[in-house]
């Protein structure tokens, strides 16, 4: 579903960026991206989403190469990012209706969809207020919902559980699983080690712009050890 192949991407005067990157996640995956601030998981999300152009290297979507084709990719995916931005002049159905079209979704596809998750976040009774009146956990929900009216193959969110209330993060979680079971995929950057470590079946470490690790979240947490320790292994092992 996704490939990312020797990925570098570099800033300018700067060491930060991403270093010869390799992740290959497939139908049915929930994949955690985990590392410290500023490690690189943005940067890579953002050029995987055709944000950032990249210095070398391939990403491939749903066997699509998005250096070649980057339009019908982003019709196979959605991003939620760590802060969205939309549109605070528009009500929130004006906002999903406007994002339903640009993925040409039919008005009866559109509206169950919008009716469905919008009745599962609570925010129904919202829909027809302006977004600048939205709390922060409001746009969250409003954005969640927005990534999903086009029913993406594949899902990639930045830190997606910030800002949501528990209900919420629960409901998140379950439409994570029920996208995997259409054989869909979701790659996700995350702080929160023992969610990720319950949700997902996969999981990438990186360190300053380097994978360090990465594979089945079964083999890399080993019996009577958390994430948390893996994770903090990883990283003490790489500083030695």
């Amino acid at each position: 579903m996704l490939k990312i192949q020797n990925l570098t991407k570099c800033y300018k005067g700067s060491d930060k960026g991403v270093h010869q990157l390799n992740i290959h996640i497939e139908k049915g995956d929930i994949y955690a991206f985990i590392g410290h601030n500023g490690a690189g998981k943005t940067t890579t999300l953002k050029c995987v989403t055709g944000i950032h152009a990249f210095d070398e290297g391939e990403i491939i979507i749903d066997g699509i190469n998005i250096s070649e084709n980057s339009l019908e990719c982003k019709r196979r995916f959605a991003y939620i990012p760590d802060n969205p931005d939309l549109y605070e002049y528009l009500t929130g159905i004006q906002y999903l209706n406007f994002v339903a079209d640009i993925f040409q979704v039919g008005s009866s596809e559109r509206k169950d969809r919008i009716e469905r998750y919008a009745d599962a976040f609570e925010i129904t009774e919202s829909l027809g207020d302006l977004i600048s009146t939205y709390s922060h956990g409001m746009k969250q929900k409003l954005a969640i919902i927005s990534a999903l009216v086009h029913e993406p193959k594949l899902l990639i969110l930045d830190e997606p559980f910030v800002g949501l209330d528990p209900k919420a993060a629960v409901i998140l979680k379950d439409i994570m699983r029920e996208i995997c079971g259409k054989k869909g995929a979701v790659f996700f950057s995350t702080h929160v080690l023992d969610v990720a470590e319950r949700l997902c079946n996969k999981v990438a470490i990186i360190k300053a712009g380097r994978l360090i690790a990465s594979g089945n979240m079964i083999d890399i947490v080993k019996e009577g050890q958390s994430l948390e320790d893996i994770f903090m292994e990883a990283v003490d092992d790489e500083a030695n």
